[in-house]
């Protein structure tokens, strides 16, 4: 077999560091061919090779030209193009568009390419920031590509148009486009260079809405995905600090510290607010752990890339006991602040440093604006935070049995959102309720759960005024279990399979088998049967 047989066989498994290889090695023994240039392009591009792709495609281009196959030609500039502005090289990635645009209209081009260049377009205006004028430009894209049935472009024009209404606001337009993106991306419609972009963008349109669970589908497949190709670089840049933020709602703080980390070193190479994105979700994990010199860093490191620093150095400035500071910051960030979701994040913080400033009235405002909010959006993590919000000031308002309502409100969502630090942050709330009502017992048994989920996660602020509330000693967990341990004993007590609780946890099948293996060695039991029966015995499912 031939280097470039080897290589061909190679790309048709998607055997990403196999492929590059031999194509490189039968290009400097003899050169390639434009349709292998193309793949020595998609190749190096799956390999974080972002040069390398580059170059082949130019390469690609230039032979196609030559042969006189002008749409090839102009397809290989728009990929060529593709790849310079998703990594955020506008000038030379639109000299690119600019010459495949021109091919098109010398040419009288009406094709996947002409539809390619479209998208291009579209693209270009939405990072600009105009989203209003890029969104009829991605429908146009989007009807042309539907009439060719080019599966790429059909894909991009879909994304297209669901981010720009996610921006719009208009959330109830933007996820139906992204579930059929899901499809064509999970089906392997597209190529893989259009599958990457989708899984991020997707992730990161999931989270300007606030639709976790969404985001949590396209987390889950994307790591399916890479899985099944273990050669690709997983995750790009941004797309990281998305998953981080996930990983961090579910209590796996290390793994979203590994993962901001690379975020981070991805960025590095260039500034800007997606580097001060990854700083600043390196800034949260550090002052949820009570490490406040650490995130006061992280957080000055992405003001100077340009990411809004708030809510959470107002958090940090609350932890530090400098309140006044952070109703200063808070506010004002909130008067700049018109987006929903980045007001709904500084509403609940703007709640929670009114009522350490002792300012009822203010904290009433706050939380009553984001319960507005909540109801527009119809979203169950914003809907947790709203409810949380109206708990903590209706108990400092002294109207217990409606703090207790909405808190236990709250407190069923994150649950149902597997979110183990809010969850425990609302039990701290309800055990104060319950103590206003004169219910002593309760109350002990909410700290003491409290207590157990913020030493398992290493919340060591929020650990640390338990005592001050709780007057009872330390209960152990059940059988020992860790926290996690304890997320998966639940879902298999559920009747979940190790699969489904891996998707679900953003764990691999081999870990949730090692979780398992210290499930039954330490409640010293030998079947799923015997382990959810101790579930049901000590209440935690």
């Amino acid at each position: 077999m031939t280097a470039l047989q080897h290589a061909d066989e190679a790309y048709a498994r998607r055997a990403w560091t196999d492929a590059y290889q031999q194509l490189r090695a039968a290009d400097a023994e003899h050169g390639l061919d434009a349709q292998h240039l193309e793949r020595l392009a998609v190749a190096a591009h799956c390999l974080g090779r972002n040069d390398e792709s580059v170059e082949a495609w130019s390469s690609a281009y230039a032979a196609h030209l030559c042969a006189g196959a002008l749409e090839q030609a102009a397809l290989a500039a728009c990929w060529c193009s593709f790849g310079l502005l998703t990594r955020g090289e506008i000038a030379t990635g639109g000299g690119w568009l600019a010459r495949a645009q021109a091919l098109c209209a010398d040419n009288g081009l009406e094709n996947a390419a002409h539809t390619f260049v479209l998208g291009q377009l579209a693209a270009g205006t939405m990072l600009a920031g105009d989203f209003e004028a890029a969104l009829p430009m991605f429908t146009q894209a989007q009807q042309h590509a539907d009439r060719l049935r080019d599966r790429n472009a059909m894909a991009l024009g879909r994304l297209g148009r669901s981010q720009c209404l996610a921006y719009l606001g208009r959330a109830d337009e933007a996820l139906p486009l992204l579930d059929e993106v899901m499809v064509a991306v999970t089906s392997d419609d597209v190529s893989p260079l259009v599958a990457g972009l989708a899984h991020c963008a997707a992730i990161e349109c999931c989270q300007q809405v606030l639709d976790v669970r969404r985001a949590q589908d396209w987390t889950a497949a994307l790591t399916r995905w890479c899985d099944r190709e273990p050669d690709l670089v997983p995750y790009r840049g941004n797309c990281l600090v998305h998953r981080a933020e996930i990983l961090t709602l579910h209590g796996a703080w290390p793994e979203a510290y590994r993962e901001a980390l690379r975020a981070r070193d991805w960025l590095a190479d260039g500034a800007g607010p997606n580097l001060g994105n990854a700083y600043y979700r390196i800034g949260e994990l550090h002052r949820l752990r009570g490490e406040l010199d650490a995130a006061e860093v992280a957080y000055k490191q992405a003001s100077q890339h340009g990411h809004e620093t708030q809510p959470g150095l107002g958090l940090l400035r609350l932890r530090q006991g400098h309140v006044d500071s952070a109703r200063a910051a808070l506010r004002r960030a909130l008067d700049e602040s018109v987006a929903v979701p980045a007001r709904a994040r500084l509403l609940g913080a703007t709640v929670e440093v009114e009522l350490a400033a002792g300012d009822v009235v203010a904290a009433r405002v706050a939380a009553d604006q984001l319960a507005l909010i909540s109801a527009a959006a119809d979203v169950p993590l914003l809907a947790a935070h709203a409810r949380y919000a109206d708990g903590s000031v209706a108990l400092a308002e002294g109207d217990p049995q409606r703090a207790l309502g909405a808190l236990r409100s709250a407190w069923a969502t994150w649950q149902q959102l597997a979110a183990p630090y809010e969850s425990a942050r609302v039990r701290v709330l309800i055990g104060s309720v319950c103590r206003a009502l004169g219910d002593e017992d309760t109350a002990e048994l909410e700290f003491d759960a409290a207590r157990w989920a913020f030493g398992e996660l290493g919340a060591k602020p929020e650990l640390a005024r338990i005592p001050k509330l709780s007057r009872h000693a330390p209960r152990q967990s059940p059988g020992g279990l860790t926290l996690r341990e304890v997320q998966v004993l639940r879902l298999v007590a559920a009747g979940k399979s190790n699969r489904t609780i891996a998707e679900e946890l953003f764990l691999s099948e081999k870990t949730v088998h090692r979780h398992l293996s210290n499930i039954f060695s330490k409640l010293d039991v030998g079947s799923r049967a015997a382990a959810t029966a101790f579930a049901y015995q000590h209440e935690i499912v």
